[in-house]
């Protein structure tokens, strides 16, 4: 069996629209809810059309020296611009951006997963330091 190794791609967001972009706080207080930002195309704008899009995000938090990451939230994208009359007719489009709230009493990762429909699973990473 093949899993998961390899599959993933990643490179500067900059320059990738594929890239999840996260952004999080410098620090954050231990205990105290703050957001975390998660989105695509921010600085190279990523289509969403009916033939090209961006499928889901997924964000996991993975505590400084723990075995698992834990899944803390992400977002589905359904709306393309499909409708009964075809591709890209419906005007209606959903932005593949995911932001939630969440608290931590411990350092670690901010691990994000984005899917595109033709270009596979992309990833990112970011860290939570403690104030």
């Amino acid at each position: 069996m093949k899993g998961f190794a390899g599959l993933f791609q990643t490179a500067d967001w900059k320059s990738e629209k594929h890239v999840p972009v996260i952004e999080i706080p410098d620090k954050v207080e231990p205990g105290e809810f703050f957001d975390i930002k998660v989105t695509l195309g921010k600085e190279v704008a990523h289509p969403n059309k009916t033939e090209h899009h961006i499928r889901w995000i997924k964000i996991y938090f993975h505590p400084e020296g723990a075995k698992f990451p834990y899944h803390i939230g992400g977002a589905d994208f359904a709306a393309h611009g499909a409708s009964a009359g075809g591709p890209d007719t419906s005007g209606v489009y959903t932005h593949h951006q995911a932001t939630l709230s969440f608290k931590t009493d411990k350092p670690g990762t901010i691990l994000a997963m984005s899917y595109c429909n033709i270009h596979g699973l992309w990833q990112n990473s970011g860290e939570i330091e403690l104030s």
